[in-house]
């Protein structure tokens, strides 16, 4: 059952310094932060940021950011602790993945969390069903070391319990990922703005790597194609950083050549580089059906189909583990990872329903209109307010 949140007594603006990497790195956790931060500044919460950076990385960022954390160096955390210690905020928001933090399995961030002198919400983006042990060690020890939990949805908060041993319930705090204030209606004029008029069009967005199980949705355009010859599919985003230091676009160039191969070369459409918000979403405004066929089915969190959700897209997916939940009610079809064909199959369901395809997209603009970054800004204002609370009394 979700745990309401209450409201608290305490007045005035909570003074919040976030712990993560930070815009413009060009980073999923990154994007999340700042997101957040504009939201919860709307409901009275006063933001700096303590941004998280990998050797050799140094960015110009805004003037919310009043510290550094050189991820690989365990001094580092500890001189952060001291400063945020003798600035006194009201609550630190840890926000916890774990290629951003440095030691074993991101440990190097307790070091941090053990020199704190002040009240800390952790916000866990990845929990895993079946964790190795020194990661299963490293969250549970950060779940003992803070005051508040944040988990995006039910099956987070179940696996926190259940494989992690948090007893705490109280301090565990269900807050959906967010997703953008669409700024127009969904449909032909979001296309117009687009020049896809005419199109049937299917889209996925987010960095490029290859757990994203790309190359199944291409498998599945010579089948999708055949049915509708006007069907195109949109792959937006950059490759992942990481990914690109390691081999280059060799990823890309293989779905490419993949595509080209099955003779659906111009069905499918690269939209290279780093997207903004407002692009991402005319994108998704425009999208016939929004595709996550992810191969990683422990993923707890998807801010790519949050964002979709929030603007009524019918979703076709694998049945990662937030997708089970957002995709609960008839909001998509759920698919094995690694089948073209069941996506094909899926996607056609859609597209051949007009009446299925409607129903899908308005339950799914109705739900999302709770994943809108208001409502969770003033969510997470309220975990803020309620912790600082129970730390002065």
């Amino acid at each position: 059952m979700k745990r309401m949140i209450q409201h608290s007594s305490q007045s005035g603006p909570v003074r919040t310094v976030f712990v993560s990497s930070y815009v413009p790195r060009e980073c999923g956790i990154a994007t999340y932060t700042d997101d957040v931060i504009r939201a919860v500044e709307q409901a009275d919460v006063a933001s700096r940021v303590v941004a998280m950076e990998s050797e050799g990385e140094h960015f110009s960022y805004d003037m919310r950011v009043i510290d550094t954390i050189q991820d690989d160096d365990p001094i580092h955390y500890e001189r952060t602790a001291r400063l945020l210690n003798s600035l006194r905020p009201d609550v630190i928001s840890v926000q916890h993945e774990f290629g951003i933090y440095g030691g074993d399995n991101a440990d190097f961030v307790l070091r941090l969390l053990d020199a704190l002198q002040i009240p800390v919400v952790v916000t866990f983006h990845t929990l895993l069903q079946h964790p190795e042990p020194t990661m299963l060690r490293v969250q549970r020890e950060i779940a003992d070391r803070v005051q508040g939990i944040v988990t995006m949805n039910g099956l987070a908060r179940d696996i926190l319990k259940q494989t992690y041993g948090v007893g705490e319930e109280a301090k565990i705090y269900i807050i959906h990922h967010g997703a953008p204030v669409p700024h127009r209606a969904p449909g032909e004029e979001s296309k117009a703005v687009l020049g896809l008029n005419g199109q049937t069009v299917m889209s996925t967005f987010g960095l490029l790597n290859r757990s994203k199980g790309l190359e199944y949705m291409i498998g599945a355009m010579p089948h999708i194609v055949g049915q509708y010859a006007d069907a195109f599919y949109y792959i937006i985003g950059q490759t992942h950083p990481a990914m690109r230091q390691k081999e280059g676009e060799a990823y890309r160039h293989m779905l490419q050549t993949m595509a080209e191969d099955l003779g659906v070369g111009n069905h499918v459409r690269f939209v290279d580089g780093y997207q903004t918000k407002a692009s991402i979403i005319d994108y998704l405004l425009a999208s016939d059906i929004y595709v996550t066929p992810y191969l990683n089915m422990e993923q707890v969190t998807s801010g790519t189909l949050a964002y979709a959700i929030g603007c009524g897209c019918p979703v076709v997916s694998t049945p990662y583990l937030h997708a089970r939940y957002l995709l609960d009610d008839g909001r998509g079809i759920l698919v094995p990872p690694a089948d073209a064909e069941g996506l094909a199959e899926a996607v056609l369901t859609i597209l051949d329903n007009p009446e299925l395809r409607a129903t899908m997209a308005g339950r799914n603009w109705e739900y999302g209109q709770t994943l809108l970054w208001p409502q969770v800004g003033a969510a997470y204002a309220e975990v803020f307010r309620q912790v600082a609370g129970k730390n002065a009394s």
